[in-house]
This record gives C-alpha cells, sequence and structure tokens, in this order.
C-alpha cells in the first residue's frame, strides 16, 4: 500500500494546486494499512485537522480508484514526543481540559482569526502559504514577512493566525501582538517612567515572535523608529521572526528611516488583493456557518456579486440580512438581501472626490479654494486633512492621484491620513466631526 498511495500523492500533485500540494499533501507519509484501512500520518493536531476536512474525501477516492478496493483513510499524528526517562527530574503536568494557558502579550488575539477560518483564493494564496510557512517554521532562511493590503482585506487574519498557530504548535514560544502606535505609546511611558531598560528587555528578551500591525503609522517618529530598528537587529541576531502589516510598502511611507525601511523589506513581502467572486462566495459561506446563520444560495450569490470591495463589506452585508431578517421576522430572500445591499453600495459609487470636498468646505465654511491653497493656518489644515481621509475612505483613487487633487505630495496625503486616524482614536470631538461627514456621504444628503 506504501507504493500506491506514491502514485496517489502523485495524481494529487496533478489535481491541487501547487502551493496546496507543497504544504498540505507533500508531508504526508505512508504509516500502516490494515484490512480495508490505510493510516496517514500527519506532522501536528492542527495538520490533521485541516487535511481531514479539506481533502479528507479527494484522498479516500484516489486511494480507492488507484488500488481497486474501498477503503477508509485514517489520520493519525505522527510526532508526538516520547515519555520522559523515569529517572528524569523534569516533571511534566498533563493538559488541563478546556484550560489553555497563553504566552503572550499586548493585545488579545481573535480567536477566529485562524489559518483554519482563512479562506485562501487566487488572490492571497501567496499571502496564506508564505504566513504559514513562517508560522510552521518551514522556511528557516527568513527571518520576516510584510503583509500588504488595502483596509479589510485579510492581513490582521492572517497575522493573528500565525500567533495561534505558534501557540498552539510551539507552546514553549513567547507571542508579542501589538499595532506600530501602541509600541509607540508604550515607548514613551518608559522613558517617562525612567523604565525604558525594562522596556527594552522584554522586547528583546522575552518576545520570540513579533506580530507588528500597521507600521505606516511610524512615519515621522523618528525617535520610536530608532528603537525599533534597533529592537529587529537584536531579534533577528537571535533568529526571531517578526510579522509586518501595513496598507502602504515600505518605499512609500514618507519619512521613515533607511535602516528600518530596509529592516521591513528584507523578508517575504506579499501583496494581498480584493477577493474574486467565487472567494467571496466561500468567505460568506464560511463567515455564515460559524456563526449558524442559514442563507439560501441565491442570497450568497447576489452578495458576492454586488459587494466587492472588501471582506469588511461582505460581513457587513451578511449581517445586514440576517439581523433584518431577525427584527422584522421575514424569511432572508433577494428581496431583503436587495434593500440591504441599496445602503451599503448605492451612494459610494457617487462619491467622487469633488463631492467631498464641497461637502468638507460647506461644513466648515471656508471655500474649496482655501482647502487647496498652501496655508497651513488650523482652520484650513485640518478640513483638508479630513478632507483627504474621506477620499483614501470612499474613492479607489491612489494616494498620488488624492494628493494632487489637493495640491499636496503623495506622501503628505498619506501623513494626512495617519493623522486624522490617530486624532480619532484620541478626541471624541474629531472622531463625531468625521462620523458626522461620514453619514453624509453615505447618505447621499449633500
Amino acid at each position: 500500500m506504501k507504493a500506491v498511495w506514491n502514485t496517489v500523492k502523485e495524481t494529487l500533485k496533478q489535481r491541487i494546486p501547487a502551493h496546496s500540494y507543497r504544504m498540505w499533501i507533500e508531508p504526508i507519509q505512508f504509516s500502516k494499512s490494515k484490512e480495508n484501512h490505510v493510516v496517514l500520518s500527519c506532522p501536528n493536531v492542527f495538520y490533521k485537522k485541516r487535511v481531514t476536512d479539506q481533502y479528507g474525501d479527494i484522498i479516500e477516492s484516489e486511494l480507492k480508484r488507484t488500488s481497486g478496493n474501498p477503503c477508509k483513510v485514517l489520520f493519525e499524528v505522527c510526532n508526538r514526543k516520547p515519555a520522559p526517562n523515569q529517572n528524569s527530574q523534569t516533571i511534566h503536568q498533563l493538559p488541563l481540559p478546556n484550560i489553555t494557558v497563553q504566552k503572550y502579550f499586548g493585545r488579545q488575539l481573535k480567536r477566529d482569526f485562524t489559518f483554519d477560518q482563512f479562506v485562501v483564493g487566487s488572490n492571497n494564496d501567496f499571502a496564506y502559504s508564505a504566513a504559514l510557512s513562517l508560522a510552521s517554521k518551514k522556511v528557516s532562511y527568513k527571518h520576516s514577512l510584510l503583509l500588504l493590503s488595502k483596509t479589510g482585506m485579510g492581513k490582521s487574519h492572517l497575522s493573528q493566525a500565525i500567533g495561534h498557530y505558534i501557540l498552539s504548535e510551539f507552546p514553549e514560544e513567547h507571542v508579542y501582538y501589538i499595532t506600530a502606535e501602541e509600541f509607540m505609546n508604550e515607548m514613551v511611558q518608559a522613558f517617562k517612567n525612567n523604565t525604558i531598560g525594562e522596556f527594552k528587555k522584554k522586547y528583546r528578551d522575552k518576545c520570540d515572535i513579533l506580530l507588528l500591525e500597521d507600521i505606516q503609522y511610524l512615519s515621522g517618529k523618528e525617535r520610536t523608529q530608532v528603537e525599533l530598528s534597533l529592537t529587529l537587529d537584536f531579534l533577528f541576531s537571535k533568529d526571531k521572526k517578526v510579522i509586518f502589516s501595513s496598507c502602504y510598502a515600505p518605499a512609500e511611507i514618507p519619512k521613515l528611516d533607511d535602516k528600518l525601511r530596509s529592516h521591513f523589506s528584507s523578508g517575504i513581502i506579499t501583496n494581498i488583493e480584493p477577493p474574486h467572486y467565487r472567494t467571496r462566495v466561500r468567505i460568506l459561506q464560511k463567515k455564515a456557518q460559524a456563526n449558524g446563520y442559514h442563507i439560501p444560495g441565491e442570497v450568497t450569490e447576489y452578495l458576492a456579486a454586488e459587494l466587492t470591495e472588501d471582506v469588511r463589506q461582505l460581513e457587513s452585508g451578511l449581517i445586514g440580512v440576517t439581523t433584518k431578517s431577525s427584527l422584522l421576522g421575514t424569511p432572508i430572500d433577494l428581496k431583503l438581501a436587495e434593500s440591504i445591499v441599496k445602503n451599503i453600495a448605492r451612494i459610494r459609487k457617487n462619491i467622487t472626490i469633488d463631492t467631498i470636498k464641497k461637502l468638507v468646505c460647506k461644513h466648515y465654511s471656508i471655500s474649496t479654494k482655501d482647502i487647496i491653497s498652501r496655508s497651513r493656518k488650523q482652520c484650513f489644515c485640518r478640513p483638508r486633512q479630513i478632507a483627504i481621509y474621506l477620499a483614501r475612505k470612499y474613492t479607489d483613487s491612489p494616494l498620488q492621484s488624492i494628493g494632487r487633487s489637493f495640491n499636496r505630495y503623495h506622501a503628505t496625503a498619506l501623513y494626512a491620513i495617519n493623522s486624522v486616524e490617530c486624532a480619532i482614536r484620541k478626541k471624541s470631538d474629531l472622531k463625531s466631526q468625521v462620523r458626522f461627514l461620514c453619514d453624509k456621504l453615505e447618505s447621499g444628503k449633500l
């Protein structure tokens, strides 16, 4: 049967995408066979679950076709550690049921942001394979991964999936998940409280895997850039792994130290594109199943066809139809889905940079000439930054085009976007102003 399994692997190699075959099928080894059962060995429990769910049926079918006999496939984990020697002084505590001790710091990892819940398509297959390879330590020669995408494409999901996987398969490792802005704030507080030594020790001596989100926020933060660069030097010298995420490529981030830019670019860089139609269908099906929603196939296909921007928009559509159905006591059908999609998608198509300019100028009682002027007065500067932020949020225009529309370079436009996003998180008054303008744009009542 071992020869039969090798033949089956060659057949699967032709039927399954190359990256999937290398990741999931190639490592599987023939273990034994008895009666009408074939036992195959997998590296770990996570691997076993993934292979069983995704490839169990096709493997069983090919084994039956190749051998000419019906057979049942069983998977076993082959890398269990041997029992400790009785004379050993090491005491191993058995894991307690339903209790896990997490060795991570910083932000809490979202429970459903795992590899198992990530839907792979042609838009993100390389990013997925690179993330899983790095998490499973199959690419020992690379120490970092940079995930690039616009907001809502799944880079945070992949980043946290790496954390979950490492905590599951390498429990002795320490994972730190944090945003670049939080890193900066923590460093500033360490200097204020005279605890910078403890800050450095935590990141350099107690961190095995660093998950650093939104590195574009480091633009212009010179002291933070120096400290992070020194930290990365230390981590890489110890062969630690670092996963970065960003909305912009390192070369596009203004006011960034050359050494830090080099660190960001030194590992694997992968871009995540918007999902294609079939991938959007599978995303909706996966999320509906995970949340216990029962969505008719035609509704799923309609939502996937109409909501094309990003994963968050798909989630908004799914939540919209299920919530409206529940509140009104009506069935989920195409008519209900159309009413939800109408609210989500109709206005965005009519929003332009000029529309945003006019709305912002009207709200702040300034002229369109003022908003594109070179003046740095606060009464013009803040509305200009908000308008640039809204242009990025509601239009598909590239950063260079947005900058030109406001008589600015793309680096200045990026700074404006970062400035507004940071201010929104800190200042409730600005957050309410931006929310008001967003509501105006989305309602079409300009």
